[in-house]
């Protein structure tokens, strides 16, 4: 099974601590690398991640918030400085792509690379990418401004070769995509050894959310259905739920009872309110609802 790995670069909230970053992520699946919000201070700590910036294919940025957005272009600007050829996707908010495009025109308006720009209806679900391996599709978010979420899910894989078999019948190397595209074998004599013999099933496809920022939705799930883990706000814990709602935010525990109702797999934590000087507070609060949560931390890496 490939890697499918979410690398937590920023999670705190708007803001600044000396604890917690302003929210970025990296998501790295199938060889390929994508970012998802891009605040201040990205750029260190996708050095500190060792994350090679070139490798960036796309941004997802969920909403135009500064601790979500004000990092992007200098991370464009440093793409430049650093060579990059190959064009950057980003996805945005479409309301953000005239003052986005002045941005460009006035700071990174040398640059030998294309950077283009995708508007976002934030409020429906669909597939914004989609390339042979993987789909990302937005899912509509209740916030002060215009703001989705993403969820990253794999296309379903080809199933495993079984060189045991394969080496005891002695199909030749050539044949071995024609068995993993299903079809059987035939020995000199005739005998037809059916591809069920010769294959393993494929891996289960897996999928990722990202919600951030959103006051509590009670139908959120309905787009989250069986993803393996969901990163979701938890600005707020129990005790502060009128300034959650007040400011559109969740609390943990609302967090965690979106993650059960969707049949996740795991929840992460993040958006953390900088009143909180202790967090575990708010992961005890989502475990009463939700057991397998854990907290997001700058440099923590999660396996999909």
């Amino acid at each position: 099974m490939q890697p499918f790995t979410v690398k937590i670069l920023g999670c705190g909230s708007a803001l600044p601590t000396q604890k917690h970053y302003a929210s970025s992520q990296v998501v790295e699946l199938r060889g390929k690398t994508f970012m998802i919000d891009c605040g201040e201070g990205t750029q260190v700590q996708l050095r500190r991640a060792h994350v090679h910036f070139n490798k960036i294919a796309a941004v997802f940025i969920s909403h135009l918030h500064g601790d979500h957005c004000f990092g992007l272009l200098g991370m464009i600007s440093t793409l430049g400085m650093l060579g990059r050829t190959a064009p950057l996707h980003v996805y945005a908010p479409a309301e953000y792509e005239l003052l986005f495009t002045m941005q460009l025109d006035m700071f990174c308006n040398r640059m030998d690379y294309n950077v283009v720009f995708h508007g976002v209806d934030t409020t429906v679900s669909d597939t914004i990418y989609d390339d042979r391996s993987l789909t990302v599709t937005t899912v509509p978010l209740n916030h002060r401004t215009n703001c989705c979420g993403f969820v990253f899910r794999e296309k379903p894989s080809l199933p495993h070769i079984r060189r045991d078999m394969t080496d005891f019948y002695g199909i030749p190397q050539c044949y071995l995509n024609n068995i993993k595209n299903g079809a059987d074998w035939t020995l000199p004599d005739g005998t037809v050894v059916p591809n069920i013999r010769l294959t393993a099933p494929a891996d289960k496809p897996r999928a990722y959310a990202y919600c951030s920022d959103t006051k509590y939705i009670p139908t959120l799930h309905e787009h989250l259905k069986g993803v393996d883990m969901l990163y979701h706000e938890a600005t707020y814990c129990e005790e502060d739920i009128k300034r959650a709602a007040l400011y559109y935010h969740s609390t943990a525990r609302q967090a965690a009872q979106v993650a059960k109702d969707a049949g996740a797999g795991k929840l992460i934590l993040g958006h953390f309110s900088a009143r909180y000087n202790n967090e575990e507070v708010l992961l005890k609060e989502a475990c009463d609802v939700f057991p397998n949560t854990f907290l997001a931390s700058e440099m923590k890496f999660f396996d999909v």
